[in-house]
């Protein structure tokens, strides 16, 4: 296989999100061939392989610990990294006036769940669906669960349905992205450790690392490794002695790396350098700046190791089914649809009217698309119920049972015909006009991001002049 076919070929894998949905079947298949081996080696336990004599902050060294605390780093880094260029001049979120009816509806995709998942959780506990023993508190811990959407693969089943070029796409992408940078701040505030109350004094190490990267970026620093290297662990470890999630501690650390002077689109693969040519970028001494070429070298490492997330996350044994899987996966399906669909209906009602071509029966679609919770939904879920197996299985089943919602949206979207025809960027007017959707897909799940504006700057370098 030639050179060239080979990055065709590992291109493709990476655009279909091919390495999360193979870990997904492995780690299903494992959970239900082989559950005592599955657990042994991949599982949270205490009882589960670990290197021995090795802890850190108390924790065994497991490889669900290497995946989930120190490898979803990476994954959130980088989801923090497409907020924080959205925030520059010429992205999706600046100025905000142009992305007002979607960031609605981003409300709309977080309460709607939130609440049906509540009311679901009311009625099946009343009607004695859990265990007698089981409070109605520790099941509450759940509400988090269905609030985010996994980005790669609602632009993957939007592209399907829509067709490429159609705004709705761009809609549906600039949703899931406020949507996730929301249920990061939730995964923040509300899921640190049960097991250990909160010591918010130890915050003080992710003051100290973000006034490092302050620092460096005021010293024209325009290499990204000092920034994730030396202030990224200080961050990920006041994270851990504050006993909250340290997989969230690049999105402390992102937002400092100097960025391009614009934002080229949401999710563009290619940048002003790219756009410029490298011959006339290289005379007029503007090079790809550090933001770029932090998610350009990770990009393929976060990619293929969400196939190990998935191995290490989604192995649930089939018999272990029960409410709280129909309660996570009605909350995505019902509460995305309903809050999305509602809010920005409303949205139109004060002004802020949806993107050309884009209808009723496009913005049911767009809702319905956001309820593939996969990717933050098992994340969130492990998080939630860390100390009972039975409720985190049955959790983690909800949200793989929401991929189901891409075959069902692809075969509705056939039976209803929409987005037929081609639809022009320029023609969505709350959705910023330079945004693609026909480009490399983004990370999956970006999970689920707080945006933050980054300070504005005179030169953009970076010695890495690849692009994406």
């Amino acid at each position: 296989m030639s050179d060239s076919n080979k990055k065709s070929f590992v291109n493709l894998l990476q655009e279909f999100s091919i390495p999360l949905i193979a870990g997904v079947f492995v780690a299903l298949l494992l959970a239900n061939l082989a559950p005592g081996w599955y657990e042994h080696w991949l599982g949270a336990g205490h009882d589960s392989w670990h290197i021995p004599g090795v802890t850190i902050f108390g924790h065994h060294l497991s490889v669900h610990f290497l995946v989930n605390d120190i490898f979803m780093v990476f994954f959130f880094g980088i989801a923090a990294k497409e907020i924080a260029e959205a925030c520059l001049p010429g992205g999706s979120l600046n100025p905000p006036k142009k992305a007002i009816n979607p960031l609605i509806a981003t409300a709309g995709g977080v309460l709607g769940p939130v609440a049906v998942f509540f009311g679901a959780l009311a009625l099946t506990y009343k009607a004695g669906a859990f265990p007698e023993d089981t409070s109605l508190a520790s099941l509450q811990r759940g509400w988090g669960i269905p609030t985010a959407t996994d980005i790669a693969l609602a632009w993957l089943v939007a592209r399907t349905v829509y067709g490429k070029g159609h705004p709705a796409i761009n809609f549906l992408l600039l949703l899931a992205v406020a949507d996730d940078a929301i249920g990061l701040g939730i995964i923040a505030i509300f899921y640190g450790d049960p097991a250990a109350p909160a010591a918010p004094a130890w915050l003080g190490l992710v003051a100290l690392a973000m006034g490092i990267a302050y620092a460096m970026r005021r010293a024209n620093v325009q290499n990204w490794k000092p920034y994730i290297l030396v202030a990224g662990p200080i961050a990920w470890t006041g994270l851990m002695l504050a006993h909250l999630h340290p997989a969230l501690a690049l999105v402390f650390i992102v937002p400092f790396l100097p960025g391009p002077k614009r934002d080229t689109g949401l999710f563009k693969d290619s940048d002003e350098v790219d756009e410029m040519g490298a011959e006339a970028a290289h005379a007029a001494g503007v090079h790809h700046s550090p933001l770029h070429s932090f998610e350009h070298e990770l990009k393929a490492f976060v990619d293929f190791g969400l196939f190990f997330f998935a191995l290490a996350n989604a192995g649930v044994q089939f018999g272990g089914i029960g409410p709280m899987t129909w309660v996570i996966l009605g909350s995505l399906v019902v509460g995305k649809t309903v809050g999305i669909t509602f809010f920005a209906w409303v949205g139109t009602k004060v002004g802020f009217p949806l993107p050309n071509r884009m209808g009723m029966g496009e913005l049911v679609m767009a809702g319905f698309i956001a309820a593939l919770g996969l990717t933050v939904a098992l994340f969130v879920s492990g998080a939630a119920f860390p100390t009972d197996a039975a409720l985190q299985g049955q959790a983690k089943m909800g949200a793989l049972f929401s991929g189901l919602v891409a075959f069902a949206a692809i075969l509705l979207g056939r039976m209803f015909g929409l987005g037929k025809g081609q639809a022009t960027v320029a023609e969505s007017g709350t959705v910023a006009e330079q945004a693609s959707t026909e480009n490399t897909p983004p990370l999956t799940a970006r999970q689920p991001n707080p945006p933050a504006a980054l300070p504005r700057t005179k030169k953009t370098e970076s010695e890495n002049t690849t692009p994406k």
